[in-house]
């Protein structure tokens, strides 16, 4: 049986051809590109690449953009500073999201690790509505430490979706360690740079989809209208737009950036695996930096729900000890590509 097509079908034929082959190579490059362990965690493969990192705005510019901020505030981030350039060699998988409750749940009970906020019997911070800041030493905007809070208890109601809090660096390393050894993969924190590099997703404004604070609910959950009711005196700070949540939100509750990974700006921060040096971009290296060899407090990247926009931009740097458990902070984990994969 013969089938005579003319030249319109043949091309339609052509392009039709071309589209299956293209979804399967497709289909088979995705597979590659993503991987699923066995606590449903969701890995996405990051190519290697260079990026500027760091941020150079100027007082000015900030205080223009940030009107309701004290310039004090400017003046305190020389350490973003100089932007330099940064290679990063090799690919590697990012954690697709923050780590949830129920993902870090499942580590503990398969693990018999404790975290240290209930093995050093001191507790974590959490919401507390009656709490009033003004009637401690350091004013902090939550109550503790108090063993009534840790992982499981923030303050404030959490699903097994909600990103995990009051985990402190030492801990995240535990899970990462646990990992790496059920698994045979090596699972660690990011660096620093990794970090900015994934956040950034090709971009070079103050947040991957722009430079506008206002344009932040978009992506982000942080200190917005919603959060601002129970800090009624930090009203100034916060952003007029509603981003639906007083607290944290489900893991992938916003547009993710051009690298499919969700919450890199707000809901928690993350620790990564550096040690902080005011200095250390005047010396570090251009290829896959790791931070200094020692240090006091690691860093920690990307804001939560209650930071403030200024604090929210791919370039800003924060730090606490090791053993700091914070009901904003949590963990995002990395993977290593081996070389089969």
């Amino acid at each position: 049986m013969y089938f005579f097509l003319n030249q319109n079908s043949l091309k339609k034929l052509c392009f039709f051809l071309c589209c299956c082959l293209f979804l399967c190579a497709h289909a088979q490059n995705s597979e590659k590109e993503l991987y699923e362990n066995s606590l449903g965690m969701q890995f996405v493969k990051i190519p290697p690449g260079d990026f500027m990192m760091g941020s150079d705005e100027s007082p000015d510019t900030l205080q223009h953009d940030f009107p309701g901020y004290e310039r004090e505030r400017f003046l305190k981030l020389s350490d973003e500073s100089p932007v330099h350039k940064v290679i990063i060699t090799k690919p590697f998988f990012m954690g697709k999201h923050e780590v949830t409750v129920g993902q870090f749940r499942q580590f503990l009970e398969f693990s018999n690790y404790a975290p240290e906020s209930i093995a050093d019997g001191t507790g974590g911070y959490g919401y507390n509505r009656d709490y009033d800041p003004s009637t401690t030493r350091r004013g902090d905007a939550f109550e503790g430490r108090d063993i009534r809070y840790d992982w499981s208890n923030p303050g404030f109601a959490q699903s097994d979706q909600s990103p995990v809090l009051n985990i402190t660096w030492n801990d995240a390393v535990a899970m990462t360690q646990w990992l790496s050894k059920k698994e045979n993969k090596t699972y660690r924190l990011p660096t620093e740079a990794e970090w900015e590099y994934a956040c950034r997703a090709g971009t070079r404004s103050r947040y991957f989809n722009g430079n506008d604070p206002e344009r932040l609910a978009e992506i982000a959950n942080l200190f917005d209208a919603d959060t601002a009711m129970n800090w009624p005196k930090w009203q100034p700070y916060a952003l007029k737009a509603h981003d639906g949540f007083e607290f944290t939100s489900p893991v992938g509750s916003f547009t993710p950036n051009a690298f499919g990974l969700y919450d890199m700006i707000g809901n928690a921060w993350e620790w990564v695996s550096d040690w902080h040096d005011d200095n250390y971009y005047e010396k570090s290296p251009l290829k896959d930096p790791q931070g200094p060899p020692t240090g006091d407090v690691k860093v920690r990247r990307g804001g939560s729900w209650h930071t403030w926009a200024l604090y929210a931009r791919c370039g800003f740097r924060n730090w606490n000890s090791p053993a700091t458990r914070y009901t904003l902070v949590g963990m995002r984990l990395l993977i290593e590509v081996s070389t089969d994969q």
